[in-house]
């Protein structure tokens, strides 16, 4: 057995460094963390015994550099190094690199991980072991063979993906991809295979010692997913027969044989037809390493995956193969970003995060009330699970708890979540990886109807209302909101598109039936034609949190007159968010057609490209490649070309 492990350094950061560190303790080993200087203040950094600093913000000067984490281990007398997820935990040279350090590694050999690494190879291995596989060539496809999913063949997330529709998108689609893979994983290197849309993508969880033993941990469901990225998670796959899911188990087994594989890892799969006994499994890939879903089979077989990770490690044998799973498990990713903005990541400083606690939750979370979400790094903040006795008790409980978190300070897909879980489609497990993009007109549709909503801003108004009279040093006892002419009420406009009127305690609006019980600066209560509603409002500096029956919602209030230095030119092209300038291929004054690509901008490990929203020439070209911007910076301006011809 090697020698007992005593420190821990995770080569990680956010909420898997977090997951890591809550087992060690547990275990009574010590922790530490690498951290760039963006993340300095984050919460797992505070978490951790020890902490060492990687000079820097982006990835590749930080947590890429196998060299300063295997550094950082070293002076800071750490015995072990886990690599979480992402970054380089599926990267065999870092391994190499600890293990020639005389740390203990917490994964697969390197050997295993160099082969299940590549895509191309691990299919050419599991067709050798005689898992099936997708496969196309895509220098003799033909229009039959339409359409296709270009991937990258060292990395995951979505990243370096992307679905050619025809024969003609091919070669631009397979250079955006490599472009892609290269600036995510540092290898260009794409393949192509057979696109599925309609089929469902389950993976399995394998657990294997250096003595032979193998534990399958049941199946996951991860069909539901945006940009081939995963949103929600399940445990077991629903609605999976008893004979697939015998292959899904026989596969995984099989992959594990075939590379000698030691350690956590996933075996992913395409799945037609899942719920008949002649659905086919087609092998993806393999993960060389804790998955982010991996919570919810934690949840059904009542495991710790990172406690036998790190037994496994220090050489125990893992014995006989838990039994299960018990109940169901459910998963969703909480990120920051905006779904009905093509998923433009969000950035900002989160005032608010409290998600609540209770019977079968749990929540591993990268942030805190007080923290900043940057541009460096994924966008995904948390993950919020339920565990219960069946899939509709899982199903329910996930629902309240989402109904029931309060965030805010920065976009996220919460309301999204909830209409995911609400749907009909989902709720009776008929999914499958098109899903999402078959439904996302309804998904991404206001949360909050527009009664609702107004009834948000009258409490934002009288708690703001509340709040000024409350702090008032003169003329303290004159009601909130009281006007000397009362026929004329006062206004407060919020974003997105709110006005209320309002005075001395009274609220003029068009919504019947609605009354105000109660109003202080940080609660409001309405009648509701007889039902009340509670408010739960906090009053910043240019903001208003209000927390109702339905959720969280964030206003801005409005100036009552707006500065003209504030206005934009027409025609102008804004940064969606803070992001580092990638590429500019145009040229101030160049004309430029409908569509044509401006700016190509890079935040949160995604890139994104800005086009001319019409005919016309490009004046004021402010933005520059390798310059950052801020979220609202005028990046150019696209002058309107006059029509041209005669005109009716």
């Amino acid at each position: 057995m090697s020698p007992q492990i005593r420190s821990v350094l995770v080569a990680n950061r956010g909420e898997i460094a977090r997951r890591v560190f809550r087992t060690c303790r547990e275990l009574g080993i010590r922790t530490v963390a690498v951290h760039s200087d963006a993340d300095a203040g984050a919460p797992f950094v505070a978490e951790a015994d020890l902490a060492v600093r990687l000079a820097g913000d982006a990835p590749a000067d930080t947590y890429l550099r196998g060299d300063l984490v295997v550094d950082a281990a070293l002076r800071s007398g750490a015995d072990a190094v886990h690599p979480g997820y992402g970054f380089l935990s599926e990267n065999a040279a870092f391994a190499r690199q600890v293990l020639a350090a005389g740390l203990v590694w917490i994964g697969p050999d390197p050997d295993t991980i160099e082969q299940m690494g590549s895509k191309i190879r691990a299919k050419e291995l599991m067709a050798e072991a005689g898992v099936p596989i997708l496969r196309v060539d895509p220098g003799t496809a033909t229009q039959d063979d339409f359409p296709l999913l270009v991937k990258a063949s060292a990395g995951g997330g979505g990243r370096g993906m992307r679905v050619v529709a025809a024969p003609d998108q091919l070669d631009g689609e397979l250079a955006r991809a490599a472009a892609e893979a290269e600036s995510a994983f540092g290898d260009p290197t794409v393949f192509v295979e057979p696109y599925l849309p309609t089929a469902r993508h389950i993976e399995v969880q394998v657990l294997a010692d250096r003595h032979g033993t193998c534990w399958v941990l049941g199946d996951r469901d991860c069909s539901i997913q945006r940009r081939h990225q995963k949103v929600v998670e399940e445990a077991p796959a629903p609605d999976v027969s008893d004979a697939v899911r015998a292959v899904l188990h026989d596969a995984a087994r099989a992959a594990v044989r075939a590379v000698g594989y030691v350690g956590a890892g996933t075996v992913e799969l395409l799945v037609s037809d899942a719920h008949l006994d002649s659905g086919r499994a087609h092998f993806l890939e393999m993960n060389t390493r804790l998955q982010v879903e991996h919570p919810v089979t934690e949840a059904v077989f009542g495991l710790d995956l990172v406690a036998q990770q790190i037994a496994i490690a220090e050489g125990a044998a893992l014995g006989d193969e838990p039994a299960g799973p018990h109940g169901h498990a459910i998963e969703v990713r909480l990120y920051a970003e905006d779904p009905a903005d093509d998923w433009q990541p969000q950035t900002g400083a989160v005032r608010t995060f409290e998600v609540p606690t209770g019977p079968g939750l749990r929540v591993d979370s990268g942030i805190e009330s007080g923290s900043v979400v940057g541009i460096h790094y994924d966008a995904m903040i948390a993950k919020i699970v339920a565990h219960g006795a069946d899939r509709r008790t899982a199903l329910r409980r996930l629902v309240d708890a989402l109904r029931r978190t309060r965030i805010h300070g920065v976009r996220t897909n919460l309301d999204f979540l909830q209409a995911i879980l609400s749907d009909e489609e989902f709720t009776a497990a008929r999914v499958h990886t098109a899903l999402l993009d078959q439904r996302l007109e309804a998904w991404t549709r206001p949360h909050l109807d527009a009664a609702a909503l107004q009834r948000t801003a009258i409490a934002a108004a009288l708690a703001e209302a509340s709040a000024a009279a409350a702090g008032a040093r003169v003329l303290a006892r004159i009601p909130a909101a009281y006007r000397n002419v009362p026929s004329q009420p006062r206004t407060r406009s919020y974003e997105p598109d709110l006005t209320v009127h309002y005075g001395a305690g009274l609220v003029q609006h068009d919504l019947e039936g609605v009354s105000v019980v109660e109003a202080t600066p940080g609660r409001v209560v309405l009648d509701v034609d007889g039902v009340r509603e509670t408010y739960d409002v906090r009053v910043g500096e240019g903001w208003v949190d209000v927390d109702g029956p339905l959720g969280p919602v964030d206003l801005v209030p409005l100036p009552r007159f707006v500065d003209p230095a504030d206005v934009v030119a027409a025609g102008s092209l804004l940064a969606p968010m803070p992001a580092a300038v990638v590429a500019v291929p145009v040229q101030d004054g160049q004309q430029v057609a409908r569509g044509d690509v401006i700016v190509v901008l890079e935040a949160m490990k995604m890139q994104h490209t800005i086009a001319a929203p019409t005919d016309g020439v490009v004046t004021q070209l402010s933005a520059t490649p390798g310059s950052q911007v801020e979220s609202g910076a005028v990046l150019a301006v696209i002058e309107a070309t006059e029509p041209t011809g005669d005109q009716p």
